[in-house]
């Protein structure tokens, strides 16, 4: 038993990141389809590159689940954009949009995801000044958004 399990074992140890790494290209693929769908729905596109997500227990299963803050710009032609957090749930490891809502964009607010503690999301923000240029806000702040009944609710 002891040589099947030395033998096994370091197979078992090299396939794991393979594992985990197609998990993870699924959950991208699930992240990536819902965001196309409704910068299609906007007439506008994502701005890939400030799209950042973080994993904790969002609907107290203790299961990891996926938030994620990403932007869309362009809506129909315009100079705007929006940023959105969308809350992913896991069930039997297969990840599922739950729900999305604003949280910030031009003339709003900026907002930066940190962290997942308790079942709560945690944002930095910048919000406008009315002494503010319109390209800088400065009033720093933070938010914290919760899952309700398939709903993301600002606390």
């Amino acid at each position: 038993m002891k040589r099947w399990t030395l033998l096994v074992l370091p197979i078992v140890i090299l396939a794991a990141p393979a594992l985990s790494a197609s998990g993870q290209s699924q959950d991208i693929a699930v992240v990536e389809s819902f965001i196309a769908k409704q910068a299609r729905q906007e007439n506008g596109e994502e701005y890939p590159e400030a799209r950042k997500l973080i994993t904790g227990d969002l609907n107290h299963d203790g299961v990891p689940d996926l938030a994620v803050l990403y932007t869309i710009e362009g809506q129909n032609g315009t100079n705007d954009h929006v940023q959105y957090l969308a809350a992913f749930l896991r069930t039997k490891s297969k990840l599922l949009a739950a729900t999305h809502t604003v949280v910030g964009g031009k003339m709003n607010r900026d907002v930066e995801l940190e962290s997942i503690k308790n079942n709560v999301i945690l944002c930095n923000t910048l919000s406008y000044r009315a002494t503010d240029p319109a390209s800088t806000p400065s009033k720093k702040g933070t938010a914290r958004f919760v899952l309700i009944k398939r709903k993301l609710k600002e606390l």
